[in-house]
């Protein structure tokens, strides 16, 4: 396991609730950056802290591979001057349970401090230069105490059907067409952790529905199932919603879909007193779908269609 310390820049809120990082491959001259190149060194399973205005907050766990990125839409202005060729890293967050001020605990925290590429400064400041630091085993063991997160871990959200997902891992593996990274990516998107839910964050990052935000009780759903899915469609943010459990369901039975722009969909067979009592209005107007995702959503509808005649 490898520990990792990253210095946000504006855009720390917005990675932390969407859960991944993002970084230029190189720095705007063209120079190559020991934090930008850490972002391709990171295993899943290693554990990064996060460090937002001078505070960690929050503490998360590698759930896969750096892909390739260009700079995510939801970022906006932040790092503008940035190249759009960049890392995106999954990493899944969650805030700790003591917020810690690394100002207030230098006695603690710098002879532990790396001698090179330092996430901060002996005065406790940031370097500005570093985004994704490399930390000693001892000096993540001392933040784990000081924030009181020694029992982080990376947690499954969507393993529903778990016979099934661990036998289309099981097939994943076997298979002799696949790379070792693929291997790792795939199985890791089909129990919902990864580079899917991460990019199917960036599109939305509360339940489509009902609003809510907690990522811990969120599941990334596909809206084009996975048996039925290319490879490259299992791994593609655009195909998938982040839902609410009981969302979820329906939506997996095809017992609800959605239009182009917004409007739910449901099924007459679906007894309408599940609507009442998971206050679900009939008539829900959405906010409009991204135009990546129309292809899947007629997909669903073709589905549901079918299902309902």
């Amino acid at each position: 396991m490898g520990y990792w310390w990253v210095n946000h820049s504006q855009a720390g809120a917005h990675e932390v609730a969407r859960d991944y990082l993002w970084s230029p491959k190189r720095e705007q001259g063209g120079a190559r950056n020991q934090g930008y190149d850490n972002m391709a060194l990171a295993q899943p399973g290693d554990i990064v802290f996060s460090h937002i205005d001078g505070v960690v907050g929050y503490v998360g766990v590698v759930t896969d591979l750096a892909s390739e990125s260009s700079k995510p839409a939801g970022l906006g202005k932040v790092g503008s001057y940035w190249s759009d060729d960049g890392w995106l890293l999954p990493v899944s967050f969650q805030p700790v349970r003591r917020s810690v001020v690394p100002k207030q605990h230098l006695d603690a925290l710098v002879p532990e401090l790396p001698k090179k590429y330092s996430p901060i400064q002996p005065n406790g400041h940031g370097n500005q230069k570093t985004y994704l630091a490399a930390i000693s085993d001892v000096l993540a063991r001392k933040l784990l105490h000081l924030t009181d997160a020694d029992s982080v871990s990376a947690q499954p959200t969507d393993a529903t059907a778990a016979a099934q997902v661990q036998a289309d891992i099981e097939a994943i593996q076997k298979s002799t067409d696949l790379s070792e990274t693929e291997r790792q990516r795939l199985s890791n998107a089909r129990i919902g952790q990864g580079l899917f839910r991460s990019l199917v964050l960036i599109l939305h990052p509360v339940c489509k529905v009902t609003g809510m935000a907690d990522k811990r009780l969120l599941r990334a759903s596909h809206i084009k199932p996975w048996r039925d899915c290319t490879n490259t469609e299992r791994l593609d943010g655009a195909n998938g919603i982040m839902l609410s459990p009981h969302i979820d369901v329906l939506f997996d039975q095809g017992l609800i879909s959605f239009e182009n722009d917004g409007r739910m969909l449901v099924r007459e067979d679906l007894a309408p007193e599940v609507l009442t009592q998971w206050s679900i209005p009939a008539g829900l107007n959405l906010a409009p779908f991204h135009p990546s995702q129309w292809d899947y959503l007629a997909w669903h509808r073709q589905r549901w269609a079918r299902t309902q005649a």
